[in-house]
């Protein structure tokens, strides 16, 4: 499955967050009934404030701010009235930290505080929405339109692994941990292979969920560093689970070919070598070089 248009565009940066207006100026924006919903938006539709509409309660645990979400959506360009994203036609929804690192403010501000199993239209102005995308032109958005959305809040997805802890070989380097309990670091140990010579992974912890699937899209929290006490180059902790597609080509080939299989819930090491990491040109290309180890767990996939 690909990612959506508007998940390619979102930024990844630091947002002032200022209170939330009404929801009258969404009064007049029509939404059909069904699974798969279509919305009537008429032209010049332009908001000052982010607002919203509960069209559906949903009766499940409320979102709260810093909460990892699956929602369903249909981007409309208020301006233009012409729907420029939907995630029901791509069967893919998107996962999202709502948080200020890494959601649009008009997203925060229209879901903190909503039901899951919502249906909620929000309209984000320019400032909180379509000024702050990259690559705005490519969703046929000019920089001071308004956005509308129609979300269906899905589900809440786990924050970190949980389930069986499982023993690491003898081989691989120890995991440490920082001081709120997440993977921080790996060391070695006096039984640490010194080098890589082929892509591996296990297990630290065995999840209870699905398989994963070759080429599906998951939300994970990862650490990556230089194998074996290398330098961390990456990390998902500090802002929230990411979203990122396994087919081949979406990420380096270690993932693409480690992750499927194993089963959501799970917290995965990956040990990859040289040429299924970033491979020979990495430094070139501005990429860690050499062989590295990831640790990652697998919250949820679509």
């Amino acid at each position: 499955m690909r990612r959506t248009a508007l998940v390619t565009a979102l930024v990844t940066a630091s947002f002032v967050l200022t209170g939330c207006g009404g929801g009258t100026g969404l009064d007049n924006v029509e939404v059909s009934k069904g699974d798969t919903p279509k919305v009537t938006v008429e032209k010049d539709f332009e908001t000052e404030k982010t607002q919203t509409r509960v069209v559906n309660d949903g009766g499940g645990d409320e979102v709260a701010e810093g909460d990892t979400i699956k929602i369903n959506y249909i981007a409309v360009n208020g301006r233009t009235g012409k729907e420029f994203d939907n995630s029901y036609k791509n069967e893919s929804p998107m996962t999202l930290t709502l948080n200020e690192k890494t959601a649009l403010p008009g997203f925060y501000k229209g879901l903190v505080g909503k039901q899951i199993g919502s249906r909620v239209l929000v309209s984000v102005p320019s400032k909180d929405g379509a000024s702050l995308l990259q690559s705005a032109e490519s969703l046929g958005l000019e920089k001071d339109d308004t956005m509308v959305f129609l979300f269906d809040i899905v589900s809440k997805v786990p924050n970190e692994a949980k389930g069986k802890a499982v023993k690491a070989p003898a081989w691989a380097p120890k995991l440490s941990y920082n001081d709120k309990k997440q993977p921080a670091k790996f060391t070695t140990t006096k039984q640490t292979a010194a080098k890589m010579p082929k892509t591996r992974s296990y297990e630290l912890i065995k999840g209870t969920g699905d398989k994963v699937k070759e080429g599906a899209t998951v939300s994970v929290q990862y650490v990556g560093q230089k194998y074996p006490d290398g330098d961390v180059f990456d990390e998902s902790w500090s802002t929230g689970p990411r979203q990122l597609s396994l087919a081949k080509g979406g990420v380096i080939d270690c993932w693409s070919e480690q992750l499927p299989g194993h089963t959501l819930g799970s917290r995965v090491v990956v040990a990859c070598s040289s040429d299924d990491a970033y491979g020979k040109d990495a430094k070139k290309n501005q990429q860690p070089d050499g062989p590295l180890i990831f640790v990652v767990d697998l919250l949820d996939a679509s």
